[in-house]
């Protein structure tokens, strides 16, 4: 007795002193042969494990990862659950049972290590593919034929919490598997759940390291393929699955016949279900995914992607569009650039999903500011902003006051934005023939209205009174309030400017306005997209590629006789004369011969004195 376990305690120490050392990648291979082969050579498969980390020289690793993959992959069905008892009939010491709850710690502990390897900083971006690879086969089959969703939901936590970058890993993702409805409909659940914990307030982790987070969430949701063609045609990654009551509960309970049992109803279910029931579930899932990371603290670059994108890529595959009200709303709420982003998405709703916001646009007339024409989304603001001025219900004194607030902008922007203010009050005046007396305001009325109320004084008073009033503007460009701007009292005298503009483009287009707008017969509107999205750039362009009859010439079909004409300065000549210059050199003849007289007569004073 005492020499067989000597002989175990010689095996045990032969490997620790095995597992310590670095193996060469031949010996890595007889290992791994040794356990594929036997049952007796179970020890070898914590000294596989170990090899399988971030920190393990790249060929040790791949070769350790192969082995231990062949190994599990075929025993995978037979091990126990991890969170599974034994039956009540089961021996505790019976050694079948003791050997597969071991093998089946040391298969989580190699889910553990790839999921660890698959997230790590410093593991070889060229075994990751493979190591993704593992742990999805393993999710496919690591549930007795079902989705192994746990296992699933730790490769998303990991990714998530990464400090390193995940764009490699996640984009592994979406080209190879993010095809399969069920991956993507587990992709929702556990983006939901890791949403929600980041949503409850955690300190552990700074604001710079919840802001990282953000992002890798913001990086995997975003870039799941959307809900489209779900209604025709979908792919499966496990066999059986999500689709049935069964899918959100607990793992199966381990009895096979239970077990065999459970895969045939769900097989059933499967082929029961709908196409539109799938879509339905996918719609409802995808809906508490964003609602969720809406909810969020998102960084300024993160909330700005998302409000881009929200109304294409999020807005028509929500089961309910409008629970994105509050969110919008106080995203329009905030001004500038972020109200911008956020109209697209709240005019799809207040359109398509019929919400109310009454204040709408109040907050659309304060984003009219020079700036406004120099954003990077400006294109798609004057797009919509020439749609939400399109409704016929709209009120004369919102449209007179748009058309004004456009108009003093014109002085103040550059050419291109001028193009864009011509258009839309083109438009405005077509739409809306109450608002055309501010083209051509007669002042008459307003003067013999004052005139009227000064009968009671002087005549001179009230002359006095109406000379001062002409050439008054009453539009107050400071009120931000529509309605207390007095647009309907003023006229758009600040279009008139624009006929003797600089630039030549805003100058010719300025003209369109001079046509009869209220005869829609004989007008069409004009599309504001030709014009939201110029520049000096392209007017430089369009002037470069217009064709003229007469150009200004760089060179002279007769050679000048004079640098002026006669005709520019009358009166004046500008021809050489000879005589001029022979009196010229006359004159310093003379003045030389002044002056060697002087130097004569001061040498015979020198001469006289010395003497």
């Amino acid at each position: 007795m005492a020499s067989v376990a000597s002989k175990k305690a010689k095996k045990k120490e032969k490997s620790k002193s095995k597992s310590k050392e670095r193996l060469s990648l031949s010996e890595l291979k007889t290992l791994g042969h040794e356990l594929l082969s036997s049952r007796a050579h179970i020890n070898n498969l914590p000294i596989l494990l170990s090899y399988v980390s971030p920190t393990s020289p790249p060929p040790l690793a791949l070769e350790s990862l192969l082995s231990l993959h062949s190994f599990f992959a075929p025993i995978l069905p037979d091990l126990p659950s991890s969170s599974s008892k034994p039956p009540s009939s089961t021996n505790h010491d019976d050694p079948d049972f003791i050997y597969n709850t071991w093998l089946r710690s040391k298969f989580d502990l190699f889910v553990n290590s790839l999921i660890e390897f698959a997230a790590s900083p410093f593991s070889d971006q060229t075994l990751k593919e493979v190591v993704l690879d593992t742990t999805m086969e393993f999710v496919k089959v690591g549930n007795g034929g079902r989705f192994h969703s746990a296992i699933y939901h730790r490769l998303l936590h990991a990714i998530v919490h990464s400090t390193a970058s995940v764009n490699f890993v996640v984009d592994l993702l979406v080209s190879k598997y993010f095809k399969y409805i069920d991956i993507r409909y587990f992709t929702y659940i556990s983006l939901e759940k890791l949403a929600r914990t980041l949503d409850s307030n955690d300190e552990s982790h700074s604001r710079a390291g919840v802001e990282l987070l953000i992002r890798n969430v913001h990086y995997i949701v975003s870039r799941i393929p959307p809900l489209e063609g779900l209604e025709s045609d979908y792919e499966m990654w496990s066999r059986s699955g999500f689709l049935s009551k069964r899918s959100d509960s607990k793992e199966l309970s381990g009895n096979p016949k239970a077990e065999n049992r459970q895969l045939q109803t769900e097989k059933e279910d499967n082929n029961v279900l709908s196409a539109a029931k799938i879509a339905k579930k996918m719609k409802l899932k995808f809906t508490k995914a964003w609602i969720s990371f809406l909810r969020l603290q998102l960084p300024l670059d993160v909330y700005k992607e998302v409000l881009v994108s929200l109304h294409q890529a999020v807005i028509p595959y929500l089961s309910n569009p409008i629970m994105l009200c509050d969110f919008l709303t106080r995203s329009y709420d905030i001004g500038g650039v972020v109200s911008v982003m956020a109209l697209s998405s709240l005019f799809v709703l207040m359109t398509q999903y019929g919400l109310e916001y009454p204040n709408f646009y109040e907050k659309l007339y304060a984003l009219l500011v020079p700036s406004i024409f120099m954003a990077k989304h400006r294109a798609k603001f004057f797009q919509l902003l020439d749609s939400c001025l399109k409704s016929s219900l709209l009120p004369a004194y919102l449209a007179a006051a748009f058309a004004k607030r456009l108009s003093r902008l014109s002085l103040s922007v550059p050419p291109s934005g001028a193009l864009v203010i011509i258009a839309l009050i083109h438009n405005l005046l077509r739409r809306h023939p109450s608002i055309n007396c501010l083209v051509h305001r007669e002042i008459g009325d307003e003067t013999a209205k004052d005139n009227s109320k000064a009968e009671g004084g002087d005549s001179e008073t009230g002359t006095d009174m109406s000379s001062r009033k002409l050439g008054i503007d009453h539009f107050d460009n400071e009120q931000s309030n529509p309605i207390k701007s007095k647009a309907m009292k003023s006229s758009l005298w600040e279009i008139d400017t624009l006929r003797h503009h600089y630039c030549p483009p805003v100058s010719r287009f300025v003209l369109s306005l001079e046509n009869d707008l209220t005869v829609r017969a004989k007008t069409t509107e004009i599309a504001v997209k030709d014009f939201s999205s110029g520049s000096y750039a392209t007017i430089f362009g369009d002037e470069i590629r217009r064709r003229v009859k007469q150009v200004p010439l760089a060179f002279y079909k007769a050679t000048p006789t004079s640098l002026f004409s006669e005709s520019d300065f009358p009166g004046w000549t500008f021809e050489y004369d000879d005589g001029k210059e022979k009196n010229d050199d006359n004159d310093e003849n003379e003045i030389t011969n002044i002056t060697d007289e002087r130097d004569l007569s001061s040498a015979k004073r020198q001469r006289v004195e010395s003497s």
